[in-house]
């Protein structure tokens, strides 16, 4: 009786180990494919067909508890197509280890946005929130260096193809002579906005600001100010501007005031909104301002 549960244990153990080594001998795995490359714990092989992340959206992605460093997902609402992005440890990076690309925002109007001004890091967390300022364009430049808040002065007006990467000031328009073709209701070259999107027009901005929806900060007097654009879907803070014939800032946590396509003669409309007030105006088209970019 004893030798027959002896043998009985010793078979137990010998199947437990063939159970291990079968484990550890075939601790990859091919998906198409009976021979996975020894390098590989995965190998997926097709002609036919892609692999598929996990499809989230950034606030979705955002809610993942504790990121493992190097978890992927397919962000479908960042960029203007959607974008993969991975977990380096301290941040979500895009594909080539850049900075994951802005998320888009859907208005009441149901217009599409970036989430945040040019240049932000982040979305405002409050009017006041200085991470998401962002930078400040001349009316018609594209994105050369000129638009960083601390970027050098030279004197202007210059000709095209000169501007270099400074602010340039002047009297009127950075350029010596206007050209009204450099920013347009379609995407130009001279378009600072991502691929797909674009600087807004005068009417969609406006749109924005009166939307007619219930609280919308263009039609209560409560809101049509400050406070309605940063309670508004597109969160937009006061970011101030810089001074046309310094390169100064100026008003910056105070008045937010942001570039449209639209020209006014020698000058170019924008948004401006305060404490107190919002409304639609022109001026030189040589003040940097905000942008704040709309889907194509």
């Amino acid at each position: 009786m004893k030798t027959i549960k002896l043998n009985t244990m010793r078979k137990l153990l010998l199947f437990a180990a063939l159970i291990a080594v079968s484990f550890t001998t075939f601790a990859q795995v091919g998906i198409g494919t009976a021979t996975p490359h020894a390098s590989a714990a995965l190998d997926i092989t097709s002609t036919t067909q892609g692999f598929l992340p996990p499809r989230m959206t950034g606030a979705q992605r955002n809610a993942i508890s504790t990121p493992a460093a190097g978890i992927m997902v397919y962000c479908t609402d960042c960029g203007a197509n959607g974008e993969p992005q991975y977990y380096n440890g301290t941040s979500w990076v895009n594909m080539v280890g850049g900075a994951a690309t802005f998320l888009r925002v859907t208005s009441s109007t149901g217009k599409t946005w970036m989430d945040r001004n040019l240049g932000a890091t982040q979305v405002a967390t409050s009017s006041t929130d200085a991470a998401s300022y962002g930078d400040l364009y001349q009316w018609g430049r594209n994105t050369d260096g000129h638009q960083i808040r601390t970027s050098v002065t030279v004197a202007g007006p210059v000709a095209i193809g000169a501007e270099g990467t400074s602010f340039i000031t002047s009297t009127s328009d950075w350029l010596t002579g206007p050209d009204d073709t450099r920013w347009a209701a379609s995407k130009t070259a001279n378009d600072p906005c991502p691929s797909g999107f674009k600087v807004p027009t005068e009417t969609e901005l406006e749109a924005e600001r009166n939307n007619g929806g219930t609280g919308s900060w263009g039609t209560d007097s409560l809101q049509n100010n400050a406070l309605g654009a940063f309670n508004s879907a597109l969160k937009l803070p006061v970011a101030g501007y810089r001074n046309i014939s310094t390169g100064a800032l100026a008003n910056v946590g105070s008045r937010g005031i942001y570039w449209s396509s639209t020209v006014s003669g020698t000058n170019a409309r924008y948004l401006s909104f305060a404490s107190s007030d919002a409304y639609m105006n022109a001026s030189n088209r040589a003040y940097g301002f905000s942008v704040r970019c709309i889907k194509e």
